[in-house]
């Protein structure tokens, strides 16, 4: 692969302008009828979604909540989640799926993953559960899925719930299945820079089971029957209905996003193989790159080296959650997740969306093959 002559200034990290110019039309006649509509909640645009995104993944219900930690704490909750219960998550994940956990009273109980896909390992959560065990949350980290096989079938043995975080998984499948159908709900994140974003915080809860979808569309709205008719008590975490509009212009276009973001993987991994570990892929799993994670024990020095080029990168994440000070309750000490700790310290995100330019992909390649031969020690 040969460099331009002339390169980009800067390669952002993700460039929510470039995906804006393609769709600002759209977005904006969509944006108009609400505010013309002044149905600014739950609007008729949310239930346009949410029947629109049921569809797009061939469930009953979806439901908008206010952002993703709230889908998954309200789907929790609908569960039946409570204090002395416990939730199995995975050690590697953002600090959401365990704080969701704990806004119920739950206790979150970690699992080390793969050191291959990076995703949770199912041949350790058997020892994690206990008699107070109620419900495996595996998240389909990155835009791969978790063993959805085994987790499934690890579940139905023990009579637990599963409760898929598929907050970086819009559109992937597992063995064709699309993530988030797989337990009784899926929870996703629409925060701006996934792969389906609004333009402002927003989430929502898909299942198949009918009254759990009644329960948790109470939750999100104060625990309403009907209007100021309380049956239990929920929250404030309605979708709201400008983001709702946004979204359904944004599901339009998701296929061809994440076929790109697939696109520009692929020229990743070919031309950076030899230069650092690239993503591991699961044959039974469609990946849609939500992020682009690659390993290096030089890590510091090659975002470092990347930064004076004008090249953003991210690390998802620096800190595993049971080295955070929020979680020092549960007890846990360096060394505790040893595949999390080393990845902690060794993966790094390279640019990754859906509107990055050949050019761009070829001088991030440039960099990090340039900083491999000649900035590494032999």
């Amino acid at each position: 692969m040969t460099l331009s002559s002339n390169p980009p200034t800067v390669v952002p990290f993700v460039d929510l302008k470039a995906q804006y110019q393609t769709i600002r039309d759209e977005i904006r006649a969509a944006v108009d009828v609400v505010f013309e509509s002044t149905q600014f909640i739950l609007g008729d645009a949310v239930e346009t979604f949410e029947r629109a995104f049921a569809n797009y993944l061939g469930v009953k219900h979806a439901i908008g909540v206010g952002s993703g930690v709230d889908a998954l704490k309200i789907a929790l909750e609908g569960a039946g989640v409570g204090a002395g219960d416990e939730v199995i998550i995975p050690a590697n994940t953002f600090i959401a799926t365990a704080l969701a956990v704990s806004a119920t009273g739950a206790k979150p109980v970690l699992v080390d993953c793969r050191e291959d896909t990076y995703q949770i390992d199912p041949d350790l959560i058997g020892p994690a559960i206990t008699p107070r065990t109620k419900v495996i949350m595996p998240v389909h980290l990155y835009g791969q899925s978790a063993d959805m096989t085994a987790i499934v079938e690890i579940a139905r043995s023990h009579g637990l719930l599963v409760i898929e975080d598929a907050a970086q998984a819009h559109g992937t499948r597992f063995m064709g299945q699309p993530c988030g159908t797989f337990g009784l709900a899926g929870c996703f994140s629409f925060y701006p820079g996934k792969n389906l974003g609004a333009y402002g915080d927003g989430g929502a809860i898909v299942t198949n089971d009918d009254e759990f979808a009644q329960k948790v569309s109470r939750l999100r709205n104060y625990g309403q029957q009907q209007k100021y008719v309380h049956v239990e008590k929920g929250t404030n975490s309605r979708l709201d209905t400008v983001q709702a509009a946004i979204l359904n212009v944004k599901l339009r276009h998701l296929d061809e996003w994440n076929a790109a973001r697939h696109a520009h993987a692929a020229v990743y991994s070919d031309s950076l193989a030899n230069d650092l570990i690239v993503p591991t892929l699961d044959p039974r799993s469609t990946h849609t790159f939500h992020l682009y994670v690659v390993r290096t024990p030089h890590r510091d020095k090659l975002q470092k080296h990347l930064a004076s080029l004008g090249i953003q990168t991210g690390i998802h994440y620096p800190i595993p959650i049971h080295l955070q000070e929020a979680y020092s309750d549960l007890g846990f000490r360096r060394g505790a997740f040893s595949v999390t700790e080393t990845l902690a310290v060794e993966i790094v995100s390279l640019p990754m969306y859906a509107e990055l330019s050949q050019q761009q992909i070829e001088f991030v390649v440039h960099a990090v093959s340039s900083f491999s031969k000649t900035a590494l020690p032999f």
